[in-house]
C-alpha cells in the first residue's frame, strides 16, 4: 500500500522557493507589497507542488473559524438529517462550516464530542441531547465557561440560562391522543420514551392531559416505558399491553421506530389497524408512508428547527454572553392517514384515492 503523500505546507512552499513565509503568504493574497513577478512566481510553484492553503488555520489567525459544531444522538432515520439540512442551509447562507459529530445516545461519547468541538475552536456549538444524558452536565457547563455559544435543539436539558428551539411536543401529543378519542378509542394505551428527556416527559403528559380533558380515566398500566427506542422495544411494548383487560382499542406512540415493531405484532396477532385498534405516533418518518396502514404522524418541524437553532447561534454570537436567550417553541402539525380513521373514513379515503 502505497503511502500517503505528506500535504505541502505553507513553509515548505516557502522554502523551495528561498523565500520568507510573510513573502509567499502575502504574494498568495494578491498584496500590493509584493511585485507581480514574485506572485506569479508563487502561484506557479504553488501548482507544481499542489499546495492548498489550510483555510482554518489562515481563519483562526484571523480569530475566527467560521465553523459551528454540532452534536445529535444519530443520524438514522428521518429528524436528524432533517435538522442538518436546516443548519447546513442557513450556516452556509451565512459564511460558516459545520462539523457533525453523534453521540450514539451515549454520555461518554457526547462529553468526547464537545471536547473535540473544543479544540477545533468552532464558533459556536449546536446540541441535541443524548438519551443518557440527565444527570452530568458539567460538560456543557464547560462550553459557557469557554464563551463558546450553545444552543439545543429539540432534546434540551434543564439548565438556567439554556438556549434552546423546541417542539412543542404536549401540544402534539394531545392532538394525537384527541384524535384518536374522537375516532371512538376509549382505552388507549402509551408507548413511552425515556421520562429525563424533555421530549418523551411532554408527549407522555400531553397524553394523560387528553385522556383527563375528553373525562378517560388514566391508568399506569397503560403506559409502558420502551427500554430503547428501536423495533424490537416496541414488539416487546406491544405485547406487553396486548394482555390488558379489557383490551385496548387505541394506541399512542412517542416514537415512530418502535411504533412498527408494534404494528407487526398487532398483524401477526391477526388485529386490524384500525378497525381493532387504531394508532398514532411522533414522527413524521418517511417510512410511515409505506406502512400498511400508512401511519398518522405528528411532524416535527424538523428543517425548520435546525434553521431556527442556527438562527439562535447567530443571535448569541452578536449580542455576546450578557444576551438573556430565548427558548422558542414550533408548532406541531398533526398529519391524519388511515392507521387512526375510523373504517368508515378508512373507506371514504380509499374511495377517493382511486
Amino acid at each position: 500500500m502505497a503511502a500517503k503523500k505528506q500535504q505541502i505546507s505553507l513553509r515548505d512552499l516557502a522554502r523551495h522557493l528561498n523565500l520568507s513565509t510573510s513573502s509567499v503568504s502575502r504574494a498568495l493574497a494578491d498584496h500590493r507589497d509584493i511585485s507581480e513577478a514574485t506572485k506569479e512566481r508563487v502561484r506557479q510553484m504553488a501548482q507544481e507542488l499542489n499546495y492548498r492553503p489550510n483555510q482554518l488555520a489562515a481563519a483562526l489567525r484571523r480569530g475566527h473559524s467560521k465553523t459551528i459544531g454540532v452534536i445529535v444522538p444519530h443520524i438514522k432515520g428521518y429528524f436528524f438529517p432533517a435538522v442538518m439540512n436546516g443548519i447546513e442551509k442557513v450556516a452556509t447562507l451565512e459564511g460558516f462550516n459545520v462539523l457533525l459529530c453523534q453521540s450514539n445516545e451515549e454520555l461518554r461519547r457526547e462529553q468526547k464530542n464537545i471536547e473535540t468541538l473544543l479544540a477545533a475552536q468552532v464558533e459556536g456549538i449546536l446540541v441535541s441531547v443524548s438519551a443518557t444524558t440527565f444527570a452530568d452536565m458539567d460538560h456543557f457547563e464547560q462550553v459557557r465557561r469557554q464563551g463558546t455559544p450553545l444552543v439545543f435543539f429539540d432534546r434540551a436539558p434543564e439548565l438556567p440560562r439554556s438556549m434552546a428551539v423546541v417542539l412543542d411536543d404536549f401540544q402534539g401529543a394531545y392532538q394525537a391522543v384527541s384524535h384518536l378519542i374522537a375516532q371512538g378509542c376509549k382505552r388507549i394505551v402509551h408507548l413511552a420514551g425515556p421520562q429525563h428527556l424533555n421530549t418523551s416527559r411532554n408527549r407522555f403528559l400531553g397524553y394523560k392531559a387528553a385522556l383527563e380533558a375528553h373525562g378517560l380515566p388514566f391508568q399506569d398500566d397503560w403506559v409502558y416505558s420502551l427500554p430503547a427506542l428501536t423495533h424490537d422495544a416496541g414488539r416487546l411494548g406491544m405485547q406487553h399491553l396486548l394482555a390488558l383487560e379489557p383490551p385496548l382499542d387505541g394506541i399512542f406512540a412517542a416514537y415512530a421506530i418502535p411504533s412498527v415493531g408494534a404494528l407487526e405484532v398487532l398483524r401477526e396477532k391477526g388485529l386490524r389497524v384500525p378497525q381493532d385498534i387504531a394508532l398514532a405516533c411522533f414522527s413524521n418518518e418517511p417510512f410511515t408512508t409505506m406502512t400498511q396502514p400508512q401511519m398518522t404522524v405528528v411532524d416535527q418541524r424538523a428543517e425548520q428547527m435546525g434553521e431556527t437553532a442556527v438562527r439562535l447561534f447567530l443571535q448569541l454570537l452578536k449580542r455576546g454572553p450578557s444576551y438573556e436567550p430565548p427558548h422558542l417553541v414550533l408548532k406541531p402539525e398533526l398529519i391524519i392517514r388511515s392507521s387512526s380513521l375510523h373504517q368508515s373514513q378508512v373507506a371514504v379515503e380509499l374511495s377517493e384515492s382511486k
